[in-house]
C-alpha cells in the first residue's frame, strides 16, 4: 500500500530559504508541498484553507511571528505538526511549550529534515496528540550542541544550574548551556521529579544522596555524583520535607 504523501507549507519571510526547504523537502520520498508563504498573518489562511500535515516554520517574521502562527494552529480543529526552521536557538523552550515536533537550526540540512519529517508522520496526517494541556510538564527540551539543537529527555536531567544569563544542564554525563531563564525551566519541569535547592540550582529528586549541617543554620546538599550543593534559605524547608518522606 502506497504510503499517503505528507500535505507539507512551508513559510519563511527569506525568499531564498523557501527555495532550499522547498528543495531539501523535493529530496525526501513522500512530500507533497502545497503551498509557501512569506509571512505569519497569510501563513494562518493558508493553513485554514489547505489544512497541511506538516508546516514548516520560521520563527523571526514581522508582524506575526512563527510563535504566534504555531499558536493560532492549535486552535484549529486538526492541528498541523510543526516543524521550526530558524536561525536562533533562544525559542527552543518555546518551541516545546507548542508541543513543536522539531526546531531544526538554519542552514537545515536535509538528514535533519528527513528526521523531521519521520516524527510528523508518526503523529499521523491529522497531527493529533501534539498538544498538552497548559502548565503540564514537558518530558523534552531542545538545547544547542555543535551546530545543532539536540533533545534530551527530561528524565535524564541530573541537575541544573544557572551560569549568569544561562542555564548549565547536566545530562547523562555531560552539560550544555541554554539561554534561558531557571524559573522559566522550572515550570517546564514535573514537580514531582525535580526540586530546587537555591536559586540558581535544581536537581532531579532521586540525585539527592544525603543533608549535611554545615553550622550557622546552613545546610548542604549532597549529590549521588558527590557534588556538594549549598541550600539556600528559602528552599530549606521544601528540601527537609522531601528527606523526611523517604524515611
Amino acid at each position: 500500500m502506497t504510503e499517503q504523501a505528507l500535505r507539507t507549507l512551508v513559510v519563511d519571510d527569506e525568499e531564498l530559504a523557501v527555495r532550499r526547504l522547498v528543495l531539501l523537502c523535493a529530496e525526501i520520498p513522500g512530500i507533497d508541498i502545497v503551498g509557501t508563504e512569506s509571512d505569519g498573518r497569510r501563513a494562518i489562511e493558508a493553513i485554514r484553507r489547505h489544512r497541511p500535515a506538516l508546516v514548516l516554520l520560521d520563527i523571526s517574521m514581522p508582524e506575526l511571528d512563527g510563535l504566534a502562527v504555531a499558536r493560532s494552529a492549535d486552535l484549529l480543529p486538526i492541528r498541523p505538526a510543526v516543524v521550526f526552521c530558524t536561525a536562533s536557538e533562544q525559542h527552543a523552550l518555546a518551541a516545546f511549550e507548542l508541543a513543536a515536533v522539531d526546531y531544526l537550526l538554519k542552514p537545515v540540512s536535509v538528514e535533519r529534515l528527513s528526521r523531521a519529517v519521520d516524527r510528523a508522520r508518526l503523529l499521523g496526517p491529522s497531527g493529533q496528540g501534539q498538544t498538552s494541556s497548559p502548565g503540564s510538564p514537558v518530558d523534552s527540551i531542545w538545547v544547542p550542541h555543535r551546530g545543532a539543537m539536540l533533545r534530551i529527555r527530561t528524565v535524564d536531567i541530573d541537575r541544573i544550574e544557572a551560569e549568569r544569563d544561562y542555564m548549565r544542564i547536566h545530562a547523562g554525563g555531560a552539560s550544555y548551556l541554554l539561554l534561558e531563564t531557571i524559573t522559566r525551566l522550572e515550570g517546564l519541569l514535573d514537580p514531582d521529579r525535580f526540586i530546587r535547592l537555591r536559586r540558581s540550582v535544581i536537581v532531579r529528586r532521586d540525585q539527592l544522596a544525603g543533608l549535611r549541617h554545615v553550622g550557622a543554620g546552613l545546610w548542604e546538599a549532597t549529590l549521588r555524583d558527590g557534588t556538594a550543593i549549598r541550600i539556600g534559605g528559602t528552599f530549606l524547608r521544601s528540601v527537609k520535607a522531601m528527606v523526611e518522606q523517604r524515611t
